[in-house]
């Protein structure tokens, strides 16, 4: 299965994903994580990243884009992926077509959650992050100790594109940028919407009730 996830940020992509790569056995591909890894590292990648990511600004299509082709022709990829936070805009997923197109391959499914403003602000107001790359939320996913990253005992923080104001800017980019991609994968027959607003539990199981879906096909 070769899908993406779409939708804005803080709308529980990264969550459904990390979720559905371990169900599907397939990788979960977070351009997001690759440039914080390289922004860890202070990569010259991670500097050119972090100038962008702070100011709620896209990565430049070309750095991005290169990134992408060289993962996807990994091993792990033969028997298909979950792009999270790829692509972001449309000569980003025209360019990934051309891409797909070379290896004989395609998208199967584009699942977009939907989620109101207000309430994606509210999320990430709230979200915590882990330096090992685990996520909570104090309200829907909080860790065992407040504070207190549950697989390492490192200390949570707030990641500088949570903070509101980064995120208020994000939104306004994705509204200008992002939500024009529904329309793409809508009119090529792949695009379905699910509610990002219910629980974690809740959306996981109707991602997974259309994939067994599409499957039975």
């Amino acid at each position: 299965m070769r899908m993406i996830m779409l939708g804005p940020p803080g709308a529980g992509k990264g969550t459904q994903a990390a979720i559905l790569a371990n169900t599907l056995k397939i990788p979960h591909i977070s351009t997001g994580d690759i440039f914080r890894s390289n922004i860890k590292e202070n990569t010259p990648l991670g500097v050119l990243a972090k100038s962008y990511i702070d100011a709620g600004k896209l990565v430049p299509d070309d750095v991005t884009v290169s990134i992408v082709e060289d993962r996807i022709q990994k091993p792990d990829c033969k028997k298909g992926f979950i792009m999270d936070g790829f692509p972001r805009t449309i000569p980003q997923a025209e360019k990934f077509d051309e891409m797909l197109e070379k290896i004989q391959a395609e998208i199967e499914l584009v699942i977009n959650i939907s989620v109101d403003d207000a309430v994606i602000i509210k999320r990430m107001a709230g979200r915590r992050m882990c330096s090992c790359g685990r996520t909570y939320h104090i309200e829907n996913n909080p860790p065992k100790v407040d504070g207190v990253c549950d697989a390492c005992g490192s200390k949570l923080y707030i990641r500088d594109d949570d903070k509101e104001e980064t995120v208020l800017e994000r939104l306004k980019t994705y509204h200008a940028q992002t939500s024009p991609l529904i329309d793409y994968y809508e009119n090529k027959g792949k695009l379905i919407n699910v509610d990002g607003a219910k629980s974690i539990e809740e959306t996981t199981k109707e991602i997974i009730a259309i994939i067994d879906k599409i499957n039975e096909k």
